[in-house]
């Protein structure tokens, strides 16, 4: 069965200019990225900000021209179609932005902003969209008096509701969620959790989930993706990536959520050192100098995606290593 969405070896290099005189350097932001998503499934993407995972959603959505590579959507390569041929396609693939307040116009009334993707789509009549639009308010666990109201007039979770609402309005096949819960208080990040997992159930959507935080992300994700300095470090089913992860960034990452339980037994050291400059990366694998594990070859030799079994994969030279010292339970 082929996947509904697919991305293959997808490459974006932005210029920085350099100092006065000097020639721009290149900063590589997404480099050879390849992932799948099928229909009704949440891939979880995960890693530190700067990683170059907002830059991948905006290639995803065509916000961003991509320098190579292709992004397939039920086999349809979306990164050089005109304006014209992929307007179609904008209705299938929607964004949830991290920021709703940023991401929704404060001149517009709530059903305004809700009713204006119907109509840009040709989707149903100026009579059918009141009652569209109320539905979609109930939906996101609104009423439908939210509908007269302007952005700034709700707290941030219900703006975060409002932004979701909007990405339903076009009735998507996949939604891509950049950080959606980030800005939001702890009670108020369950909440738009579980109204996202709820959703999905309703209207079988796929997700492509961007996070920076494992603990958010294992409660949402069938399989989860691990990205580091542009690339691709770990994939694997999620209740397998968090029970036995094979890169030393992901058990990083895994060590550093809190644990509440006294019991547990101790951890691995936190990471050393800063995360590199993309203008500059390190030779071989570009976590190495990060590495409780890095040897000579990984200084020398960057390592491939390697297939593990089970559908994981992960790019480390040491992965047999990997994941033994995270904490048991006792």
């Amino acid at each position: 069965m082929k996947p509904l969405l697919e991305i293959r070896d997808l490459a974006k290099a932005f210029s920085v200019p350099g100092k006065s005189g000097d020639k721009a350097n290149l900063l590589q932001a997404v480099d050879g990225v390849s992932l799948e998503i099928a229909a009704g499934e949440t891939l979880g993407l995960v890693g530190e900000s700067g990683c170059g995972k907002s830059t991948l959603a905006r290639l995803v959505l065509g916000l961003t021209p991509a320098d190579r590579g292709e992004v397939l959507y039920r086999g349809t390569d979306l990164c050089f179609l005109s304006p014209r041929q992929i307007r179609p396609y904008r209705r299938q693939i929607q964004m949830i932005f991290q920021d709703p307040f940023s991401s929704l116009n404060p001149r517009m009334t709530v059903g305004e902003t809700l009713a204006e993707p119907m109509l840009i789509h040709s989707l149903c009549s100026a009579k059918e969209r009141p009652q569209k639009v109320e539905k979609l308010l109930n939906q996101v666990g609104l009423d439908a008096a939210a509908a007269a109201r302007y952005p700034h007039e709700f707290s941030g979770g219900q703006r975060q509701r409002i932004s979701i609402a909007r990405a339903l309005a076009v009735e998507p096949e996949l939604i891509v969620a950049d950080e959606p819960v980030s800005a939001l208080d702890l009670s108020v990040q369950a909440q738009i959790l579980n109204l996202l997992r709820e959703i999905q159930g309703q209207h079988n959507l796929s997700y492509l989930f961007i996070a920076h935080d494992l603990a958010v992300v294992e409660h949402v994700s069938d399989r989860v993706a691990v990205m580091y300095l542009g690339k691709i470090v770990e994939t694997a089913p999620a209740d397998e990536l968090y029970r036995q992860p094979r890169h030393p960034y992901t058990e990083a990452l895994l060590a550093a959520i809190p644990q509440p339980d006294p019991n547990l037994a101790g951890r691995p050291a936190p990471l050393k050192g800063e995360v590199p400059s993309p203008l500059n990366p390190p030779s071989g694998c570009s976590f190495h100098p990060r590495c409780r594990y890095a040897s000579q070859i990984c200084q020398q030799q960057e390592p491939a995606l390697n297939q593990l079994g089970n559908n994981h994969q992960t790019a480390c030279h040491h992965s047999d290593k990997v994941g033994q010292s995270l904490p048991q339970s006792t």
